[in-house]
């Protein structure tokens, strides 16, 4: 497996631990924020729709560009700032404007994600090497369930809120090393 992949298994790893910390409790907070499951579902909308309106936009652009691996980790670090957004929302309001900064960071950092991803998939492993990539997925998100209920039941969703930073502040240095790599080919 190409050194890229392992690069972006690696990073994808970091960041599907901090957001699955959070997924299933979501609505939990919602409520403790003022708001209820009409606010939690709108908060998922925003970020579901502003994403997928963002993500059609910018591929077409990302298409022309020569450094996808820029586009990722800018748009991890865009995801950072909605982990570090997290720690300041008291208000639905805010939980709103995170969503759209989660939007931004996917709509850069997802096509160019795959198209990296897709660019140094190894000839004849595409299936395995796109099903590592879900096949972790779908573990770390599982496990991340897991531990960030227990975190939140025991030491709050401010700690919870740190953790899930520091993760993707992890992923979001390893990202940078795409850049190095780029620059010996």
């Amino acid at each position: 497996m190409k050194k890229e992949l392992n690069i972006l298994l690696l990073v994808s790893a970091f960041f599907m631990l901090a957001g699955g910390l959070f997924g299933p409790i979501y609505a939990i907070f919602v409520e403790k924020i003022g708001g209820d499951l009409i606010t939690a579902g709108t908060a998922y909308s925003i970020y579901y729709i502003f994403a997928g309106i963002l993500i059609y936009i910018v591929s077409k652009f990302e298409d022309k560009m020569k450094n996808q691996e820029f586009l990722i980790v800018i748009g991890y670090f865009i995801n950072c700032i909605g982990y570090l957004g997290y720690l300041y929302i008291s208000e639905p309001l805010h939980l709103y404007i995170v969503q759209i900064i989660f939007g931004i960071g996917a709509a850069i950092n997802v096509p160019a994600f795959k198209g990296v991803f897709s660019h140094n998939l190894d000839r004849g492993k595409f299936d395995s090497e796109w099903g590592l990539w879900d096949g972790m997925s779908y573990f770390f998100w599982g496990i991340s369930a897991f531990v960030g209920g227990y975190v939140a039941k025991i030491y709050g969703f401010e700690i919870l809120f740190f953790i899930m930073l520091c993760l993707s502040a992890i992923g979001l240095i390893i990202s940078t090393r795409l850049f190095f790599i780029k620059k010996r080919k």
